[in-house]
């Protein structure tokens, strides 16, 4: 992983273990801000997904990590942020092609569908991968509206 980074994490309560899990691997190597919940009891997550999402979109971190059960429900709200491009990813091949094909800036982790181990693994790659640009860069920039 790259390090230096500024990394923005929230999620749900269904995501609450992997995230404090996550937050203690990217703290060597990163700035990381945990935007909540900071607890397991039942939340929205849509009052996370968007703080972390405004704070990649203005720039002010470099990524974001959302994390619920699916990964669905926080991948849409971020989605919904025009400078946003929010991927699902259970797998390590779908994490490096967000990166490298779709310029994802914001990695959404399905926390009831994965291992601990895999998210990490999934996110040690997101953040070591580069964009390609070229061919992608084009259909990256159709993306908002």
């Amino acid at each position: 992983m790259k390090e230096g980074l500024k990394i923005a994490i929230g999620g749900d309560h269904a995501g609450f273990e992997y995230k404090q899990a996550l937050i203690d691997v990217l703290g060597a190597t990163a700035t990381v801000k945990d935007f909540g919940p900071f607890s397991d009891a039942s939340c929205d997550y849509p009052d996370f997904a968007h703080p972390v999402a405004s704070a990649v979109e203005s720039g002010e971190f470099d990524f974001g990590i959302l994390i619920c059960g699916s990964g669905n429900g926080v991948s849409i709200t971020a989605n919904k942020h025009q400078g946003i491009r929010a991927s699902i990813c259970w797998n390590e091949e779908l994490a490096e092609r967000a990166r490298s094909h779709n310029d994802a800036n914001i990695l959404s982790i399905p926390a009831r569908h994965i291992s601990l181990d895999m998210a990490k693994k999934i996110v040690e790659i997101f953040f070591s991968t580069d964009f390609e640009g070229g061919r992608h860069a084009t259909r990256v920039g159709k993306i908002a509206c």
